[in-house]
């Protein structure tokens, strides 16, 4: 009577099951998902090799077996192969002193990858057999259960004997039980075609009320029981769980035979609603799974762009890679934080990720050699610059030596850097020479400035002897006297930078109001005059002062020129051509005495630079 119980089903839990049947289907990836995050822990080697060889050995079994495990040693290896790689990098970047010479970490060859490889292809290989086997085994049951149905389907259409045939078609109902793993696509269908059958068979045997009342009953019961189960599920704390435990209540529920007809559709309902709640939790939980992998994949990916947009152009000195190096080392600590994205997405960012920062480090390497052979060149100029500043420092032509000195120092400037560990000692060589120069010459300026200011109030002294000339005095007198004063001033030193000029510009005007008071044209002491106001000019002053002669002298030639030109054209006939052509040679003549001091003063102006 049990298959009796079993197999009266009304139109709407048909209807229903159907339904289940197609959420089962749809749910099927889900619970491969499921399997393969709920695999049970392995004891993981410690080693690559060990790893491989735990593959090999696992791939021996039944590889139904197998499928979680050889994947979970996979991942285990991988994991190992970085944490040496970690190591290696570490323990090389420790051993590096010298970081002008470092040269970025090259990850050592993998000789066993070659090994995991064809383990995992042949793991492969079989993994396809396998499910090819699996599947010829589905096809071949799915025809088998046809093949029942079918044998079902002439018992039905023999109506006549349908009570004699009952012991039949229990066995039928049976063998179609027994029959299980069949092709995902044809189980709604499959199951669909055998409640129909089941349904007109046990219709047609009219089972008296009292039977299917108690059968119903009986029924009721035990649906109640799984109903009462799948609302319990909703409270386990394991939702993979809870949704396997629900697949194996929905197989017994439709073990179960049908109920009263007015209890049907609330009974279904109640198993209904308490597996739409496990179902919406265990859909939730992978939901949050790929949140949380979508989330790693944003993280990992902003990432990969910040190691990616290194603007290598920017990075012109040390400290620069340097403080990038820092970026780049913060962006691989980071990285270890964050979560895993999906698996495929995961291994592509990874590469991504190793590819920009192996390009760091490979165009760090190319800089520091490229900016070493820049530094031993930098290393031998300054060196030479060393040996002139050296040269010099015992001089004591001050202005001279200063502007070498000066000019030393700005080519210094121009030379970038040399070897760190050189850095200082070359430093304080040259430093060292261009001080002790200074240090000598001011010394000197400092005595040098306590005669300028004797020499300062000299000179102001015979300005105002200049000032009180006796202009009583013969003419050949006074031009002694004054070429007595020259003299005196000519023998004074040098005075203050800053009362140089100025000195001698009160006492060269002094000067020529006394020759113009005196008409005194005398070359010679025009010159001595004009040679003192050339005391203590520097080399720039006296070089601007050549020019301006020079343009002087110029202007003088071309006027000189102009007047002889126009001397040819006069007529000196009349007494009047005459007169004016004397006046012109006159000038002319003024023209050629004023265009020799001018080239004697030239003289005096090169003999001082």
């Amino acid at each position: 009577m049990t298959e009796l119980k079993d197999s009266v089903l009304n139109e709407n839990e048909i209807v229903e099951l159907e339904k289940v049947s197609v959420e089962d289907s749809e749910q099927e990836t889900s619970n491969a998902l499921c399997e393969e995050m709920q695999k049970e822990e392995l004891s993981l080697p410690a080693t690559r090799i060990e790893v491989i060889e735990q593959i090999e050995r696992a791939i021996e079994r039944d590889i139904a077996e197998v499928k979680g495990e050889v994947e979970q040693l996979k991942q285990h290896y991988y994991k190992l192969r970085m944490q040496e790689y970690e190591v290696a990098r570490a323990e090389y970047e420790a051993s590096q002193t010298d970081e002008e010479e470092k040269a970025p970490f090259v990850a050592p060859v993998d000789e066993l990858e070659e090994r995991l490889k064809a383990t995992i292809q042949n793991y492969k290989e079989k993994k396809a057999k396998y499910i090819a086997a699996q599947e010829q085994q589905r096809q071949a049951n799915l025809e088998q259960k046809q093949a029942t149905l079918e044998e079902m389907s002439q018992l039905i259409a023999d109506a006549d004997n349908v009570n004699k045939r009952y012991s039949e078609f229990q066995q039928l109902q049976q063998k179609f039980k027994s029959i299980t793993d069949i092709p995902a696509t044809a189980v709604t269908q499959i199951w669909k075609t055998y409640q129909l059958y089941v349904e007109q068979f046990y219709d047609m045997l009219k089972i008296n009320k009292e039977l299917r009342d108690y059968d119903f009953k009986k029924n009721l019961e035990q649906k109640s029981a799984l109903c009462e189960a799948a609302e319990n599920l909703a409270q386990e704390k394991d939702v993979v769980a809870a949704f396997k435990a629900l697949q194996r209540l929905h197989d017994e529920w439709r073990e179960v035979g049908p109920v009263d007809r007015e209890l049907r559709e609330s009974i279904w309902q109640r198993f209904k609603d308490a597996s739409t709640e496990v179902n919406k939790r265990h859909q939730k939980h992978f939901e949050d799974i790929k949140a949380r992998e979508k989330e790693a994949e944003d993280a990992k990916t902003a990432v990969c762009e910040k190691a990616e947009a290194v603007d290598f152009d920017a990075l012109t000195s040390f400290s620069a890679w340097e403080e990038k190096t820092k970026e780049i080392l913060n962006l691989q600590a980071e990285w270890k934080t964050l979560g895993f994205a999906s698996h495929k997405i995961n291994t592509l960012l990874f590469e991504r990720f190793r590819k920009a920062c192996d390009n760091f480090f490979t165009k760090k390497s190319e800089y520091y050699k490229e900016v070493k052979d820049t530094f031993t060149s930098n290393l031998e100029a300054k060196q030479r610059l060393c040996e002139k500043a050296e040269a010099l420092k015992d001089s004591t032509e001050w202005q001279k030596t200063t502007e070498k000195m000066i000019a030393l120092q700005k080519e210094w400037k121009k030379i970038g850097a040399v070897p760190r560990k050189y850095s200082d000692s070359i430093w304080k060589r040259f430093v060292s020479a261009c001080d002790y120069f200074f240090e000598q010459k001011a010394e000197a300026m400092k005595q040098q400035n306590e005669e300028e200011a004797k020499n300062l109030e000299a000179k102001r002294a015979i300005l105002e002897k200049l000032k009180a000339f006796d202009e009583s005095l013969e003419t050949s007198e006074a031009e002694n006297v004054l070429r007595s004063i020259i003299s005196e001033w000519n023998t004074i030193g040098f005075v203050p930078f800053k009362e140089k000029d100025k000195l001698n510009k009160a006492f060269k005007s002094e000067l020529d109001k006394q020759f113009n008071r005196l008409n005194i044209k005398n070359k010679s002491a025009r010159l001595s005059a004009y040679e003192t106001s050339l005391k203590g000019g520097n080399s720039t002053k006296l070089y601007s002062e050549r020019e301006k002669l020079v343009r002087t002298y110029e202007r003088i030639k071309t006027e000189k020129q102009t007047l002889q030109n126009n001397i040819g054209f006069l007529s000196i006939s009349s007494k009047q051509g005459n007169t004016f052509i004397k006046e012109m040679e006159r000038k002319i003549k003024k023209l050629d005495e004023d265009m020799e001091l001018i080239i004697a003063k030239i003289e005096l102006i090169d003999k001082n630079i």
